[in-house]
């Protein structure tokens, strides 16, 4: 099973997929930003874009990969992944659906007041590139394509992550990190 958990910057994707990974004993984290910066590094300057979802190779290395581990592995892949782009989805979650995986897709919604305010205490200015790319976020977002909304801003990683758990069916165990490890992340995300 796959799990793509998507958003705009600032709603929580990457933490709810940690605490998801400490709750789920067989789940593991794809991050296709990786895909991205391994593209970016090589290719000409001439070929780059602004934003590396616009080459058909990223999309096409993300969907093949995860077909790869969901045909051999039990574990659970979770994917915190930002993606607005209709024909994009379509590409990658649509037919990885069409090939027969199961893949469970939701948006974390919050405000744009909600989203500027956790970048802040990331440490994000308000000019940089997330907090720029909240409105487009939020608008690409709001396509009836992007299903299974859940509005966070009132939420803990914890909450959010059990509320994953109950829509798609999962059985997640406590987790059993301690006070630290469990803030360790969300921290070291702030410092990023």
């Amino acid at each position: 099973m796959i799990i793509w958990i998507n958003g705009a910057f600032g709603a929580g994707k990457t933490q709810t997929a940690i605490s998801l990974r400490h709750r789920l004993p067989n789940a593991f984290i794809h991050d296709p930003e990786e895909a991205g910066f391994y593209i970016r590094k090589h290719i000409p300057d001439s070929m780059q874009k602004p934003d590396f979802q616009e080459h058909t190779l990223w999309r096409s290395i993300v969907r093949e990969h995860l077909a790869y581990m969901a045909a051999n592995t039990e574990d659970i892949i979770v994917v915190p992944m930002t993606i607005t782009e209709p024909s994009y989805y379509e590409e990658i979650i649509g037919q990885l659906r069409s090939d027969g995986h199961r893949v469970y897709h939701l948006v974390l919604a919050a405000s744009e007041e909600t989203l500027r305010g956790r970048l802040a205490k990331r440490g994000n200015r308000q000019n940089s590139w997330a907090a720029r790319q909240i409105t487009r976020c939020v608008q690409g977002l709001s396509s009836p394509i992007f299903e299974n909304k859940l509005a966070t801003d009132n939420m803990s990683i914890d909450e959010v992550a059990a509320a994953i758990g109950r829509q798609a069916g999962l059985r997640l165990q406590k987790d059993h990190r301690s006070w630290w490890k469990t803030q360790w992340p969300r921290l070291t995300s702030r410092w990023r």
